[in-house]
């Protein structure tokens, strides 16, 4: 319990007002400083701060292990589109980077199955996936090959290539209107939950290793589960979502 040092001050019921049956009469107050060994002793035990693991400079790679593989982090953008400096707070976290090495892939049953992604290549992965190490003086994380969303053979989010069982999905545009013709503002505008598949991955593997087909397809507008998968904005300023076949509710027509 922190320690408290007093200093008297004091004032009178004769400044209030008067009640019948109570006798005017002086109460002492202390005001409370805290001392300074109380400030130094305060606590701070439910600020948790997450950091990356570092790997010291004698260690000069890294081999992950199994279905695991190694991305070097994108850095953050430090401007804006129009050149403006962003704050800290402000800068978008990156969710890509490039692969800089590979597992040696897992065994499924009876079959041996590799790495569905090589060295060199960009990729896309989930937002809070695997563990951050800072590594020759970048960022890194190493992660599961099922974190990894898809391949970006080009810089803008559309042209992705979904992985796995993910699909990629290009939002639907929010209604400015309502049904009775009212003008909706931005706080009262309803985020969609509705879509059309721009691509699709090759499946998840089944008991055996093989591919199973997924059951949506290029050029279909789905009804999607409204807080699931990776939310990007294209160059183009379109919005898009990349998220697992089963989180694809209903196919629209």
């Amino acid at each position: 319990m922190a320690t408290v040092q007093f200093s008297a001050s004091s004032f009178t019921t004769r400044s209030l007002p008067s009640f019948e049956g109570l006798r005017p009469f002086t109460v002492k107050v202390s005001s409370i400083t805290p001392s300074r060994e109380a400030l130094s002793q305060r606590s701070y035990r439910g600020l948790v701060v997450k950091a990356a693991t570092v790997v010291a400079p004698k260690y000069t790679s890294i081999k992950p292990l199994g279905d695991r593989v190694l991305v070097k982090i994108k850095i953050a953008e430090e401007t804006s589109v129009g050149g403006i400096l962003l704050p800290t707070s402000a800068q978008t976290k990156p969710q890509g980077g490039e692969v800089v090495a590979v597992g040696e892939g897992r065994t499924i049953g009876k079959n041996k199955v590799d790495i569905s992604v090589q060295t060199g290549t960009q990729v896309v992965y989930s937002k809070y996936a695997g563990t951050e190490i800072e590594h020759d003086g970048a960022k890194h994380l190493l992660l599961k090959e099922d974190d990894i969303v898809g391949i970006l053979d080009t810089d803008d989010v559309k042209d992705m290539k979904p992985l796995n069982d993910r699909v990629l999905i290009k939002v639907a545009e929010v209604e400015e209107k309502t049904a009775g013709g009212l003008l909706l503002t931005e706080a009262t505008k309803e985020k969609p939950s509705i879509g059309t598949v721009i691509a699709v991955g090759p499946g998840p593997l089944d008991e055996e290793g093989k591919r199973k087909s997924l059951s949506v397809s290029p050029g279909s507008t789905v009804l999607y589960s409204k807080y699931a998968g990776n939310e990007f904005k294209s160059g183009e300023g379109s919005d898009y979502i990349a998220l697992r076949a089963s989180d694809v509710m209903a196919v629209l027509s």
